[in-house]
């Protein structure tokens, strides 16, 4: 494991303590995504369908992809979902590599929206 790898997982174990100690247990990735789209839709509910949850998680990725431009907000709908257009391909990448670039944007979006010091 080289630094950059190294130093990618010491602050991702630094937000699931956090967020462990905010919500009572550790998040998978699909949770995080599912937290980071309640955060973007702007709408908590009790309940969300299974549709609306994947609905959601695709308004995460594609928010966590804008912090690096490779997409933007195009409107939002009558009903209050965002969508998104693709500006640029994602990189081609194995699956580890994928991981940390995900993590990578989910790390840079709770410290842009305060959630990390």
């Amino acid at each position: 494991m080289n630094n950059i790898d190294s130093d990618l997982q010491t602050r991702w174990w630094n937000l699931e303590a956090k967020l462990v100690e905010r919500f009572g247990k550790k998040p998978d990735m699909e949770t995080i995504l599912f937290l980071v789209g309640i955060q973007e839709f702007g709408d908590i509910r009790s309940k969300f369908t299974k549709e609306q949850k994947q609905d959601l998680m695709h308004v995460a990725v594609c928010s966590l992809f804008a912090q690096s431009g490779y997409y933007e907000l195009e409107k939002v709908d009558e009903d209050g979902w965002p969508h998104f257009k693709q500006l640029k391909p994602l990189p081609v990448m194995n699956l580890m590599e994928q991981e940390n670039f995900m993590k990578d944007h989910v790390l840079l979006y709770f410290k842009n929206n305060d959630f990390l010091g």
